[in-house]
C-alpha cells in the first residue's frame, strides 16, 4: 500500500504527543499502547472510559433513490426497513457464503453511512463501486474516535446532551465542543460506549476535549483487541474470512429474519441450508486451563491426538485475570465443558470449550 509508506490518521501527532508506540496496522502508523500499559488501559476502558483513534476504518456514504434496495444484494441485513437513526451490523458476503467483511450501516436520512474494517476498506470501496458508481461518497478525510466505557455516557451527556436521547446502535449529529458530528452508540469492546465521526481537521480539537474530561484515557490498539476478545467479538481476518460462514462463525443473528427467509444475497442458498441443517464446524469461546495463554494459528485436538480444529485468536483477558480464545472446532467437540488440547510449540496444554463472551456486555438498550 503506497510503496510501503504508511498512512497518517488526522490523530497521529497526538499519539506521538502522548508517548505511544507506533505499529503498523492495516496500512496506517497506529497507537498499540500508551505510558499508561496494555493491561491498565484495558481495564481502564472497563471501569471508566476509553478513547480510540479508529480513523483507520473506512467511511463511507451512499447515495441515489435506491441505495436500500441496492445495499441488500451485496449484504445478509434488512436494509429496506432500517428506520432513520439507526444502525445494523451486518455482513458482505461472496457466492460460497464466506464473509468478505463485516460492517456497520446507519439509515441517515437522505444517505446510508457505512463503516468497514481498514483491512478491507479498497476492496469494499471496489465491490460497492460496481453497483453504486458516483452515488458511494468515500469519506476520505474524515476521523473516527470510539470513546469506549461505562463512563462514556456521562462525559458524552456532558459535552452533548443530545447524546442522552440514544440507544445501543443508534445515530445522530449532534455538536460537540462546537463541532459538528455524527454520534453513534455503539463500539467494540462490550462497553456502552460512542463512536464519533468528524472531519479530519477538527479531529485533534474533539480527542483533546475529550482527553481533558477526568474519567478519560488514551487507549491504543492492544487493549482494544484484549477488550474485543473477552466480549467475544470477531475481528476480521482473524475469526471471520471470506471462507467462514455467518453461520459456521456463530453470527446468524447478522441476517435479518427476512433476508433468511427471502435471500437475495451473494451466498444465501449455502447460508439457509446451514441455518437449517447445521455446519461441520463452529466457533467457539476457549478456556486455558493453565496459565500459559495460546494464540492464533494453535491447533486443536482430542486427547487421543486427533486435529479438530484451531484457534483464531487468544491472548490474556485482564478482566478475567486469565487466558481466554476463539477458535473453530468440529460441531461434534463444541459443547461447553468438552477437554481439548491446545498444541503449543509441540506440547499439548489443557483448554476446554466455554461460553462466550467472556465478560457480560454492557450495550445501553433502553
Amino acid at each position: 500500500m503506497n510503496d510501503g509508506i504508511l498512512k497518517k490518521t488526522p490523530l497521529h501527532d497526538l499519539h506521538i504527543t502522548l508517548g505511544a508506540r507506533m505499529v503498523p496496522f492495516a496500512g496506517y502508523e497506529m497507537p498499540v499502547q500508551y505510558p499508561l500499559g496494555v493491561m491498565a488501559e484495558h481495564l481502564h476502558t472497563r471501569s471508566q472510559a476509553g478513547l480510540f483513534d479508529v480513523s483507520h476504518m473506512g467511511q463511507l456514504r451512499l447515495y441515489g433513490d435506491n441505495r436500500a434496495k441496492l445495499l441488500e444484494t451485496l449484504v445478509t441485513a434488512d436494509v429496506q426497513n432500517l428506520p432513520v437513526g439507526a444502525t445494523r451490523y451486518t455482513l458482505f458476503t461472496n457466492d460460497n457464503g464466506g464473509i468478505l467483511d463485516d460492517l456497520m450501516v446507519t439509515n441517515a436520512g437522505d444517505h446510508l453511512y457505512l463503516v468497514v474494517n481498514a483491512a478491507c476498506k479498497d476492496a469494499d470501496i471496489a465491490h460497492l463501486r460496481r453497483i453504486f458508481g458516483d452515488d458511494l461518497e468515500v469519506q476520505a478525510d474524515a476521523a473516527l474516535i470510539a470513546l469506549q466505557g461505562p463512563a462514556a455516557a456521562a462525559v458524552m451527556a456532558r459535552l452533548a446532551p443530545a447524546s442522552t436521547a440514544l440507544v445501543f446502535m443508534t445515530s445522530a449529529g449532534v455538536q460537540i465542543g462546537g463541532h459538528d458530528c455524527v454520534l453513534t452508540r455503539a463500539g467494540y469492546t462490550g462497553e456502552d460506549g460512542f463512536e464519533i465521526s468528524i472531519a479530519g481537521a477538527q479531529a485533534m480539537d474533539l480527542a483533546a476535549l475529550l482527553l481533558q474530561q477526568p474519567e478519560v484515557e488514551a487507549i491504543g490498539l492492544g487493549a482494544r483487541d484484549s477488550l474485543r476478545l473477552e466480549a467475544g467479538l470477531c475481528l476480521y481476518g482473524h475469526d471471520i474470512d471470506s471462507t467462514t460462514t455467518p453461520v459456521e462463525a456463530g453470527l446468524p443473528w447478522a441476517i435479518s429474519k427476512s433476508r433468511r427467509l427471502g435471500g437475495g444475497f451473494p451466498g444465501a442458498e449455502l447460508i439457509q441450508k446451514q441455518l437449517a441443517g447445521g455446519t461441520a464446524r463452529k466457533r467457539v469461546g476457549i478456556r486455558p486451563l493453565g496459565r500459559a495463554p495460546v494464540r492464533e494459528g494453535a491447533v486443536l485436538s482430542t486427547a487421543d491426538g486427533a486435529e479438530i480444529g484451531h484457534i483464531t485468536s487468544g491472548g490474556y483477558g485482564p478482566s478475567v485475570a486469565g487466558p481466554v480464545a476463539m477458535g473453530y472446532v468440529t460441531a461434534a467437540n463444541s459443547t461447553l465443558g468438552t477437554p481439548l488440547n491446545a498444541i503449543v510449540r509441540g506440547k499439548p496444554l489443557a483448554v476446554e470449550i466455554a461460553a462466550l463472551p467472556f465478560v457480560a456486555q454492557n450495550y445501553h438498550r433502553s
